[in-house]
């Protein structure tokens, strides 16, 4: 996809993996709008890149994504292509309690519950378009669990199957339906995780270059290789990545 004169919405945008992609596409000529809960960590980024648009958004409150679509539709004529990014990562030991219930639902609720809310509200106006896109990004953590992250790792799992089902139900309509499945990145999310990294910088070089050729499922850097292994030897890399 050329994501040049698109209109593009990305959730978690603030930082990371978000903000690392919106950088590249306005570079490619997109209009982008980032969102999440920080209204000073949008303003950072927007003062970083001026031509970056910002809107405080919840993904998992269903009154602020009914908003956000309302305001794009109104600010900016609808979107082109949604990037439903936002997610939250937590390490726990269950069996010591250390995550209350609440919190661990709240973790479910922003990585899967969130994507699902922009498409329910966004698809509409993705349809109209002559050329769209979803793209959700996973991990490679859905093919290879960490076990201190085992609600993040089954949140990703189902995210890749929500996808895939997605991809199915709309391969007969103008949205292509693209999955990034990044490996660890070097973010401020994971920087607890003693494994090693790739740059952003690296994930979002391979990612452009592979929306560019029309792929629909993207694995930057070591992550197809971990996710074919995840398949082949999946006790193996489970063990590996256990504490």
């Amino acid at each position: 996809m050329d994501v040049a004169d698109k209109t593009v919405l990305i959730t978690g945008g603030g930082s990371g993996i978000g903000l690392g992609i919106a950088n590249a596409m306005t570079a490619q000529g997109s209009r982008v709008i980032i969102t999440g809960r920080t209204v000073s960590r949008l303003e950072e980024a927007q003062a970083e890149n001026p031509s970056l648009e910002i809107a405080r958004c919840d993904v998992s409150d269903t009154a602020q994504v009914e908003a956000l679509r309302k305001y794009c539709d109104e600010s900016f004529g609808g979107i082109d292509v949604l990037v439903n990014n936002a997610g939250m990562f937590t390490e726990f030991e269950i069996h010591a309690g250390e995550l209350p219930l609440d919190e661990q639902l709240r973790e479910v609720d922003v990585n899967v519950g969130g994507p699902i809310r922009m498409v329910h509200h966004f698809l509409p106006g993705l349809l109209a378009r002559p050329e769209a896109a979803i793209i959700n990004v996973s991990s490679v953590l859905a093919f290879v669990p960490y076990p201190p992250g085992l609600v993040y790792s089954a949140t990703k799992a189902a995210v890749h199957s929500w996808t895939l089902s997605l991809r199915k139900q709309l391969e007969d309509t103008s949205v292509q339906v693209i999955e990034l499945m990044p490996p660890l990145v070097d973010t401020e999310m994971v920087e607890d995780i003693d494994l090693p990294k790739i740059t952003v910088d690296r994930l979002v070089a391979g990612f452009m270059k592979d929306l560019r050729a029309g792929k629909e499922e993207i694995t930057p850097g070591p992550a197809a290789a971990l996710k074919a292994a995840g398949r082949v030897a999946p006790n193996f890399l489970l063990n590996r990545l256990s504490p």
